[in-house]
């Protein structure tokens, strides 16, 4: 387990070492102006807690990415609509765009009130959602399976209950189905190589604990902090070109990622790691807070980085 508190050596380490005083322009968005009275003041008493997290796997440590079956769990926990495709009564594929549920397992559960008219009785189906993040890329996730209905009673029961939780409405249960699946494909965007996903990876994976305010996160940081934006560019990723435009495109509990254009080299996109894991919307907006003050802080030649940039840069094609 690791301490809240401690720092993941691999990642940035934003140090607290007072000096110049920052002025009231110079604090994010996400900051007020008591958030850095430690720069004025003497040494006091701190009284503070501690909470521990799960320790994050080697590779994702290396990549400071979630695996592709938490990307997946999150899409689907994000979504709401999705593409199911079989094939039809006279063997062709069709597929149909449908509403759906999702189990804690991932299970989607599908709402089909037309079934033995469009499709034929052959189980096997494929269910694709796909996630827009800052109208710049397309996460997007293809479950195999079969589409199955559930006999049990009780896992009847549960299933009504989730589609009331989702949608607000009763459903009828003759109509209600669902995907057992069997493998997952997960993809980062159109045109992108995807990755296969075992189904105990995806049913053993936790959706991102930061994904119903990571657009709105997004939204507040390309709005209100475009300077903070730009300066990370400079300060922690490895450029050898100048940047011309620069916005986030979605935050997880490991880090963020930004679409950076340069007129010279032309689109690129780049994942900054947070120095330790955030767990809610208020530490990724302290540790936001943290990173840009350190980014200012080597700017303005006040703080030596500390800290290895990033070096591996996506290009975009058009």
């Amino acid at each position: 387990m690791l301490l809240q508190t401690q720092f993941l050596t691999t990642h940035f380490a934003p140090s607290v070492t007072p000096s110049k005083p920052l002025k009231e322009t110079q604090i994010g968005v996400f900051n007020s102006p008591k958030r850095v009275w430690f720069r004025n003041s003497s040494c006091k008493t701190l009284k503070c807690s501690l909470s521990t997290l799960s320790e994050p796997s080697q590779l994702e440590l290396r990549s400071h990415k979630p695996f592709p079956a938490e990307v997946s769990r999150t899409i689907i926990e994000l979504a709401t609509v999705g593409t199911l495709s079989t094939l039809s009564q006279k063997g062709w594929p069709l597929g149909i765009g449908v509403r759906f549920a999702v189990d804690p397992e991932g299970t989607p559960v599908l709402s089909l009130n037309a079934i033995n008219k469009h499709f034929s009785f052959d189980p096997k189906a494929s269910l694709h959602v796909q996630l827009t993040q800052s109208g710049s890329r397309t996460p997007q996730c293809t479950l195999q399976g079969t589409l199955n209905k559930p006999e049990d009673r009780v896992l009847m029961k549960r299933l009504i209950s989730l589609w009331k939780r989702r949608f607000g409405e009763e459903v009828n249960e003759d109509m209600l189905f669902i995907v057992a699946v069997e493998k997952v494909l997960q993809m980062e965007d159109f045109q992108e190589d995807g990755e296969w996903v075992s189904p105990s990876d995806y049913k053993n994976a936790q959706p991102d604990p930061l994904r119903d305010c990571a657009e709105k996160l997004v939204d507040e940081v390309n709005t209100n902090n475009m300077e903070d934006i730009t300066r990370f560019c400079n300060v922690y990723v490895d450029l050898d070109f100048q940047v011309s435009e620069a916005k986030m495109i979605w935050v997880d509990r490991l880090g963020f990622d930004m679409r950076l254009s340069s007129p010279e080299k032309g689109v690129f996109e780049v994942r900054i790691p947070f120095p330790r894991e955030v767990h809610d919307e208020k530490s990724a907006k302290s540790t936001f807070n943290g990173m840009s003050q350190m980014a200012w802080e080597v700017e303005k030649n006040f703080h030596a980085p500390d800290f290895e940039k990033v070096k591996h840069l996506k290009h975009i094609k058009s």
